[in-house]
């Protein structure tokens, strides 16, 4: 890992170089780019990530930080004008979080540090509010209570002391009052006291940071994000501003485009008199950031975030205070968004000139395609549901998607049920981190409380998951496990639905569809990764119908297999009790066999016009195939099928089939037949002969390494050739091909340290020098590679960089493959 800048553990936001994420952590390179860019920025300093790592391998403080972020502090106080633990004007800090790679809302974060008996009387007398010294008071204690010592918050007891303070009361007695209250709550919850000296704050609130590192919501975001465990994060250290001093004060948070649908424009929401905290928890309702600022103010936050988003190149998720009428901006990072936002956005960027094709699809995934595609409800059911009062509320849509899944009330119980395979919905008055792993659970989350930029929505927005907040009729009691919506009453585990567009909680399930069709911007995207890569990518197709489809996914050709058309269509069963029983002698004997590969392929290519199609001649070793006709492998009885030229009456059937249906489909598609488990060139050769005057091409699927390792010989005697990826993973371990679709028992390999890397979603390296001399051959013949499954980015990187450019994959698929490979190509 590259460290820049000044030795020590600490750099200012002017000293830091914003391009050293890994050692600045995301929050401190966004501030040091704004200061520098002389944006107005409270000032502060930032601790690097390696204090973080070497704090805890060593379980302590390193050797010569305390000094530095004594000598660190001393600098604040001069830049901000201000006492640390006193006055004339009180110098309180934020200490903060922020990691490498953004994991919003997973670590620690502790405001108002440095409040103490002295601070306190000067912060009275500079803004002559004694109410507004309760309430700092009040809120550092807790939160420092909270985050360092592992306390519950006070509650009503500590609240009614606030509540009690008036702006002209004595600001050393009201300190007394409320501390004293403070420290009776704490005492009672867990024995401890919070240091009166900032001094001692600010190194307790600093190991705070660096612990919540390792806590347990932290693991399991970065686990289900694959971020790496020992990145650490840095810690900022910031002089405060209060959105809660006055009336013209608040805190808000802003996206430079709405994250929800991508469209343009400031979308975000402002709290007056509050603290940043209070936005993101959840807790109260914020208002429009457009309808709740003060003119100039929102017109300055408008042009600032404009420049921002221009000079970065991609949408920005910006934390803003106003402290009497004074915008300062107190972070900024690329915004999280949900898949549809995310491939508008990668549009539009690309459109207006403000990002790269490059960086444009790096800030798309595979995963969030996938999820654009995914299916939506039946719209006359949602009618009907509406029409026959089955709509319960409607809340902000945070993350868009239309789920249907039991009531659950517990993050705990959500996990459980998830685990049991049932599809949930988590419903909370509101989210906190504490509740990350039923999140991750569930397949849509609805609060009560909390706007757009809430906990649960940002959350929800990162994990893709479909989310409703703010849904103010919602109550949940926990002790009877029901929900209550006006006059409705919901037990856990009653059917609801959920629509993270327009914000509705439905009472029972609906049917879902496949939506008709993806945006423009969808088409854009992909249209711009296709030109970037310059690979083909051939769809997997069953049916006629299916060819549509894959041509509206970008397909370039389609592949197919005679034993899925045989299946689907009703005829395999039957097929092969009469396959077994032809004589060896000829194709006389299979007839039957060849009229139906006819009758049933000319439909399909008909349909495909002048498409490639490639045809998988029938393999009846194959697993799917045992799945198919749900019975013990036919080889048993008759061992020449478990060879691809045991029986060449049957290829010469498939042969003469496939040109009838091409004749009859009007001759227009330019199809191959190709072969499972060829492993010889001899194998090919005779194949090559026994084709030789159908007019049909004819080629080799590879699934053994031999094969791959006679790939060169092959391809002289082949039209075309397939690699099945997923095979050669497979026999390299030495596991059947279909564990590798499977969660199980992989899962518990990885988990228990019996594997290296996950065969899923990376090429072994066995398996990646097996294919490199094949990738030299692809470059000089029809070679492809055949995927199967969900498109493994990494896996798909890989081959890109090995020299493949020709890819079939299913049809669900073609579009996240389509994209993931100009993410290989442009990376």
């Amino acid at each position: 890992m590259t460290v820049t800048g000044p030795p020590g553990y600490t750099l200012t936001f002017a000293e830091a170089d914003p391009a050293d994420v890994d050692r600045l952590g995301g929050k401190g390179a966004g501030l040091a780019r704004m200061s520098q860019q002389q944006l107005r920025v409270p000032p502060g300093y930032i601790i690097g990530t390696p204090a973080c790592r070497t704090y805890l391998a060593e379980k302590r403080l390193p050797d010569g930080l305390v000094d530095e972020i004594g000598s660190r502090l001393t600098e604040l106080e001069r830049a901000a004008g201000k006492a640390f633990g006193g006055g004339p004007v009180p110098l309180l800090l934020s200490v903060r979080s922020g990691a490498p790679i953004s994991m919003p809302g997973m670590m620690d974060t502790i405001l108002n540090l440095g409040i103490c008996r002295d601070s306190a009387v000067a912060l009275g007398r500079a803004t002559g509010d004694s109410r507004f010294v309760a309430d700092v008071v009040a809120r550092f204690h807790a939160m420092y209570a909270e985050t360092v010592l592992g306390a519950l918050d006070p509650g009503p007891a500590v609240a009614s002391v606030v509540d009690s303070v008036i702006g002209t009361d004595d600001p050393g007695a009201v300190y007394d009052r409320v501390w004293a209250a403070c420290e009776r709550a704490l005492a009672d919850d867990t024995g401890d006291t919070v240091p009166a000296d900032p001094q001692d704050q600010l190194l307790g609130a600093v190991e705070a940071v660096f612990r919540s590192w390792n806590t347990r919501r932290a693991r399991t975001y970065r686990d289900f994000h694959g971020i790496p465990h020992d990145l650490g994060t840095a810690v900022v250290v910031q002089s405060m501003v209060f959105g809660n001093l006055s009336d013209d004060s608040g805190s808000g948070v802003v996206f430079t485009r709405n994250p929800v649908t991508g469209e343009p424009g400031l979308f975000g929401e402002y709290l007056a008199h509050s603290q940043g905290e209070d936005v993101v928890a959840g807790v109260r309702t914020p208002d429009p950031v457009a309808t709740a600022l003060a003119p100039s103010v929102l017109a300055e936050l408008q042009s600032t975030c404009d420049a921002l988003e221009r000079a970065q190149g991609d949408v920005l998720d910006i934390e803003f205070t106003v402290e009497r009428s004074v915008l300062y901006l107190l972070q900024v990072r690329s915004a999280k968004r949900t898949p549809e936002a995310a491939v508008r956005i990668a549009a539009d960027l690309v459109d207006a000139g403000v990002t790269t094709v490059r960086a444009a699809l790096r800030g798309v995934s595979a995963a969030q395609v996938r999820q654009v595609q995914r299916p939506g409800f039946d719209p006359a059911e949602v009618t009907a549901a509406r029409a026959g009062g089955r709509l319960l509320t409607t809340g902000i849509g945070a993350c868009p998607g239309q789920v249907s899944g039991a009531l659950v009330l517990d993050p705990d119980r959500a996990r459980d049920r998830t685990d049991a395979g049932e599809a949930v919905v988590l419903a909370r008055s509101v989210t906190s981190p504490a509740d990350l792993h039923g999140m991750i659970a569930a397949r849509g989350i609805v609060t009560a409380t909390g706007g757009s930029t809430s906990h649960a929505a940002v959350v929800a927005r990162a994990l893709g998951t479909c989310c409703v907040v703010g849904a103010g009729e919602l109550r949940i009691d926990a002790a009877t496990r029901t929900l209550l919506v006006g006059k409705t009453r919901l037990a856990e585990g009653d059917p609801v639905s959920l629509d993270g567009s327009t914000g509705e909680l439905f009472a029972g399930s609906f049917a879902t569809a496949t939506p008709a069709a993806t945006s423009g911007a969808m088409d854009r995207v992909l249209a711009m990764a296709s030109a970037a890569s310059g690979c083909e990518v051939l769809s997997r197709v069953t049916l006629p119908a299916d060819v549509a489809v894959a041509r509206s996914a970008g397909a370039c050709g389609l592949v197919t297999a005679i034993d899925e058309i045989l299946a689907a269509t009703g005829h395999l069963d039957g097929l092969v009790a009469h396959l077994l029983e032809a004589p060896a002698r000829g194709a006389d004997g299979f007839e039957r066999f060849t009229d139906l590969i006819a009758q049933e392929l000319a439909p399909v290519l008909a349909e495909a016009g002048g498409l490639e199609v490639g045809v998988r001649a029938i393999d009846l070793v194959a697993d799917e195939s045992r799945e198919l006709l749900q019975q013990t492998a036919v080889t048993t009885r008759h061992p020449e099928l478990a060879v691809p030229l045991g029986r060449l009456a049957l290829i010469e059937a498939q042969l003469a089939g496939l040109g009838r249906a091409l004749a009859s489909s009007g001759g227009a598609a330019r199809v191959h037949l190709a072969v499972r488990h060829i492993c010889d060139p001899a194998e090919a050769r005779l194949l090559r002969e026994t084709a030789a005057g159908t007019g049909i091409a004819v080629g080799s699927y590879l699934t053994s390494p031999r094969g791959v390792l006679a790939i060169e010989e092959i391809a002289g005697v082949s039209d075309v050739i397939w690699l099945e990826v997923r095979s050669l993973q497979a026999a390299m371990f030495g596991l059947p091909p279909r564990l590798l679709l499977t969660a199980e028992p992989l899962d518990d390999y990885l988990r228990r340290g019996l594997l290296p890397a996950d065969p899923r979603r990376r090429l072994d390296p066995s398996v990646e020098r097996l294919l490199g001399p094949a990738a030299a051959v692809a470059g000089a013949a029809r070679v492809g590679v055949r995927l199967a499954g969900e498109v493994s980015e990494t896996v798909v990187e890989q081959l890109y960089s090995l020299g493949f450019r020709r890819f079939a994959i299913s049809t669900g698929e073609t579009r996240p493959l389509t994209l993931a490979l100009g993410r290989a190509a442009t990376g």
